[in-house]
């Protein structure tokens, strides 16, 4: 397993022979409209969009919202490429044009690979309802650890189910603290992380989902601070953009 880190949410993961990408958010810096007062994303790709494409076998989308699939992705994502997802979203993509949609409404087969969806939070009250529906998913290969990418949740009984049913060796969570002018956290804090982390003691964490969108007030540099010193910083990596780890 292979996952390269490219910016917000956006994966490249190499897998049981397969390229996948995840939540391609491919737009310029302020291509993205205001989170309350400030144009998204803030950060530019690590390379152009064109080269991230290159051997990319299918695309799995969490969710839409355009901070994981914006109007750029829609627009340079091969329309052909198996794109699993979500079965709240099949019609918005196929109305974009993609003929290769897959819902996942439990699990999936592709390429000898298992993709199966699992549910989260995105927030609580009544912010955490409007900002539903969203899904992570759990990959599983023979002679492949298992690969559990969390999507747009807070720490709460689904992540620590997925995380107990399905053991995974790699988990991909999305920090950040993001959050509006009302309501609380709508993706992980610090201390999420570390449940996150704590919950699976031999799993690696890798912690995305900072820098990007101005609502994420959460930074590397303080999630990294706050694990400093305890047994979690050796298995919590906070990559930098365009960063690439193996397992």
């Amino acid at each position: 397993m292979e996952i390269q880190f490219v910016r917000h949410a956006t994966l490249i993961v190499r897998y049981h022979g397969a390229t996948l990408l995840v939540d391609p958010m491919f737009g310029d810096p302020g291509s993205i409209p205001p989170v309350q007062n400030s144009p998204n994303p803030l950060v530019p790709l690590p390379r152009p969009a064109s080269t991230l494409l290159e051997g990319v076998d299918a695309v799995l989308v969490t969710h839409t919202h355009r901070d994981h699939f914006d109007d750029a992705a829609a627009a340079l994502v091969p329309k052909h490429l198996p794109l699993f997802g979500q079965p709240e979203d099949e019609a918005k993509f196929k109305g974009l044009g993609f003929t290769g949609v897959r819902p996942v409404a439990d699990v999936a087969q592709w390429a000898g690979i298992e993709v199966r969806r699992t549910s989260g939070r995105h927030g609580t009250g009544e912010v955490g309802r409007r900002m539903a529906p969203v899904s992570g998913f759990v990959l599983r290969a023979p002679e492949e650890r298992t690969l559990y990418i969390a999507g747009d949740t807070i720490w709460c009984g689904a992540v620590e189910q997925a995380l107990r049913i399905h053991a995974p060796a790699v988990s991909v969570v999305n920090a950040g603290a993001a959050q509006f002018l009302e309501g609380g956290p709508i993706t992980m804090t610090a201390e999420d992380v570390a449940e996150v982390a704590r919950c699976a003691p031999e799993a690696a964490v890798i912690a995305v989902h900072m820098e990007a969108i101005n609502h994420c007030i959460l930074t590397r540099a303080a999630l990294a601070a706050s694990v400093a010193g305890t047994d979690l910083a050796v298995r919590v990596w906070i990559p930098r953009d365009g960063e690439t780890a193996r397992y």
